[in-house]
């Protein structure tokens, strides 16, 4: 199996795993809410104080926290039309934003990169060394 297509059967698998814990009640859609999970790579959440930083920021945008599934991954919510200025999004600050962090895309990009250079460094030491 390659790398992307196991780096795509994860992603998969994430995917159905936050449906199956998102379970939305018929109350919760009667009442027009909107839901957004946002995910960091790096367990952002873990740390109490950098998650309070976070659901400050997302107030923001009038969003409130309905769990917390993980270190990586919460589930906010606000009521669906809500209105958003321009001042909302001053600072880089984006209401509709999933990720915080570097992205997976991004993360990727930055391992496959490393592994190059190893191996560019390593070949390079191999060509060296036979001459």
């Amino acid at each position: 199996m390659s790398a992307s297509a196991a780096a795509a059967a994860a992603a998969e698998r994430k995917r159905q795993e936050e449906e199956e814990m998102t379970s939305y009640t018929p109350n919760d859609l009667a009442d027009d809410w909107e839901f957004k999970i946002l995910r960091s790579n790096f367990a952002t959440f873990r740390n109490p104080q950098k998650l309070r930083a976070v659901l400050e920021e997302e107030k923001r945008g009038g969003w409130v926290l309905v769990e917390k599934f993980d270190d990586r991954r919460i589930r906010l919510k606000r009521p669906a039309g809500t209105k958003l200025t321009q001042g909302d999004f001053a600072n880089g600050y984006d209401p509709y934003r999933t990720t915080i962090g570097v992205s997976e895309g991004f993360l990727v990009l930055t391992i496959l990169g490393a592994i190059g250079i190893a191996f560019a460094a390593l070949l390079l030491v191999a060509v060296v060394s036979h001459a």
